[in-house]
């Protein structure tokens, strides 16, 4: 009979354990927690704070009760293992409601311990109105504080999914929200140009939204920044980063990796074959920019989880590495990312290019129909998909899972464009964003027509550069970039004389598509130098505004117009 150990619940450990006793009814399985609860839905733990989750019992997803009488899996909570014993093949461990230290055997060890809250020493960060967030017991601690009469401001600090999730929350919850972020953008998987759409995003939902600041200290009623900048703060959560959990590891003479994070191999073992890892503790394979990375989710843990029990009975697998694919719910609208952001291609050293696209995420006319932003990133010059980021009021995380199963499959932009998805008016359109996006990464490849970012918009407006606005005039009323020609794609045909042929232009609609038509009827009619601005008028002024109302530096744009 196998002994199996497993140090650490949740997805990780308790999946371990769930998968070993489907492939051995006679192992004798043992998982340890030191905390009260060893199964619960971590992701969800901010969705308390809103009431979407109505009770804090609802967030456990198992008992140990019902591990024993369901999987014959036995669980203890509040035991913490203080040692791994690697000669012996024992652990040490501490019941922490009698403080008894005893020792347990194995023949295979699972360590599956996850990551802990990032805390830096600030000034302040021990007062009682400090949290974090991990476990059902950190949100109930949090929940009860702010749900006290007189507490009514609360500083997040750190723009990642945790703070992001539980500043929308404790919004909707009827607080006054502060999030702070010391990186010039929330959300690090979005690029530049489609994050702003988030920070516009938070604002209009009230929440104060500070980035390129940090904390300095923290008092009783208030924060200060960096900057020094006074935030009232009646309760303030730090969600700065997690960190692996690699003390209990590296006692153990466990090899840890170049990130910090435990290192295993493709079967996930550790440097003892005896001893796997698993989850936000180790370092993965990222399969695109071919380097050790971390990741801490649940789907991967889960997936890593059920490969380490067949490994350790003899069934294979594939270890193809990750590629990064998550979604969050910011205030109205979904924001989904997969693979490589242009940052991250950037570091990887690999040649590439991007293309924005903002199109219906169903049939116009249905009376749900709303936009839906689309930047699809691809290698060049081999077309192959590097990853994508979608964000709408409609099902961005459908497009998302689409591109993240081609960027699994190696897939390019060809396949892409090829690609056969279902469709009703109620759904998506004929012909789904995602296909636009493929034919248009075609265009950019090929080198059928020029294009220029959002990005780029500013300093060519500043230098002076020929904008040519090719919506109707009342559209073009409504705002338009300072100094741009309002030619009406209508009238284009009969007012091309006006259209420079000796230096660049660029062209811009509200989305790109009727601005594409324009360029290229410009260049059948023998104009040579003449570009499409991806994310036309609507992506350059989701980009402009979080800017300009948030440094005060001049505007380009006369009038936000994001309908």
């Amino acid at each position: 009979m196998k002994k199996v150990l497993i140090v650490g619940g949740v997805a990780g450990g308790a999946s371990a354990a769930a998968r070993i006793r489907r492939l051995d009814e006679q192992a004798r399985i043992i998982m340890f927690e030191k905390g009260p609860h060893v199964s619960f839905s971590n992701c969800s733990l901010p969705y308390y704070l809103g009431g979407v989750v109505a009770s804090k019992e609802k967030l456990v997803l198992m008992t140990p009760e019902s591990f024993k009488t369901k999987y014959n899996i036995e669980a203890r909570v509040n035991q913490e293992v203080i040692h791994i014993h690697r000669d012996e093949k024992m652990v040490e461990v501490k019941n922490l409601e009698t403080n008894e230290v005893y020792k347990e055997s194995y023949d295979v060890l699972i360590l599956s311990p996850g990551a802990s809250p990032v805390v830096p020493p600030f000034e302040g960060v021990n007062l009682p109105h400090v949290f974090t967030v991990r476990n059902v017991v950190d949100i109930d601690r949090l929940h009860q504080y702010v749900s006290r009469s007189n507490v009514e401001s609360v500083a997040i600090i750190g723009g990642g999914f945790i703070g992001v999730e539980v500043a929308e929350n404790l919004r909707e919850a009827g607080k006054e929200v502060t999030l702070v972020e010391y990186a010039p953008q929330i959300m690090a998987p979005f690029d530049e140009d489609m994050v702003q759409i988030l920070h516009k995003e938070m604002m209009d939902h009230g929440v104060q939204l500070i980035v390129g600041d940090g904390l300095k200290k923290i008092t009783e009623h208030s924060i200060e920044l960096n900057s020094g900048k006074q935030v009232e703060a009646q309760a303030v959560v730090l969600a700065i980063g997690v960190k692996p959990e690699v003390a209990l590891a590296k006692e153990a003479g466990l090899e840890i990796g170049e990130l910090g994070g435990i290192k295993v191999n493709a079967n996930y073992q550790t440097s003892d074959p005896s001893i796997y890892a698993v989850g936000d503790a180790i370092e993965v394979y990222h399969r695109l920019t071919r380097r050790p990375t971390r990741l801490a989710l649940a789907g991967p843990a889960v997936r890593q989880a059920r490969a380490a029990a067949d490994h350790i009975y003899g069934h294979k697998q594939e270890n193809k590495g990750v590629i990064g694919s998550s979604v969050v719910k910011i205030f109205d609208l979904n924001c989904a990312v997969t693979g490589l952001n242009e940052r991250a291609a950037k570091e990887a050293n690999i040649q590439y290019d991007s293309v924005y696209i903002i199109a219906p995420d169903k049939v116009g006319i249905m009376p749900d129909s709303h936009p839906l932003h689309f930047k699809l990133i691809f290698e060049v010059p081999t077309g192959r998909i590097l990853g994508a980021q979608a964000i709408g009021k409609g099902n961005a995380d459908k497009r998302i899972d689409v591109i993240a199963t081609l960027v699994t499959l190696g897939g390019t932009l060809e396949d892409l464009k090829e690609l056969e998805l279902a469709y009703s008016p109620i759904y998506s359109t004929a012909r789904d964003v995602v296909n636009i996006a493929a034919l248009v990464g075609l265009n950019i490849l090929h080198d059928d027509y020029k294009q220029v970012h959002v990005s780029e918009v500013r300093g060519l407006v500043e230098q002076g550069a020929t904008f040519i606005d090719v919506r109707e005039k009342n559209e073009f009323e409504r705002g338009h970039l300072v100094n741009a020609i309002n030619i009406p794609l209508s009238e284009l045909r009969e007012r091309v004389d006006e259209i420079p042929r000796d230096k660049p232009v660029y062209l811009h609609c509200r989305s790109g598509q009727r601005s594409y038509n324009a360029v290229k009827m410009l260049q059948n009619l023998g104009f040579a130098n003449v570009y499409n601005v991806s994310g036309s008028f609507l992506g350059i002024s989701l980009y402009e505004y979080f800017k300009d109302v948030t440094t005060g530096r001049d505007k380009i744009v006369t009038d936000y117009n994001f309908k």
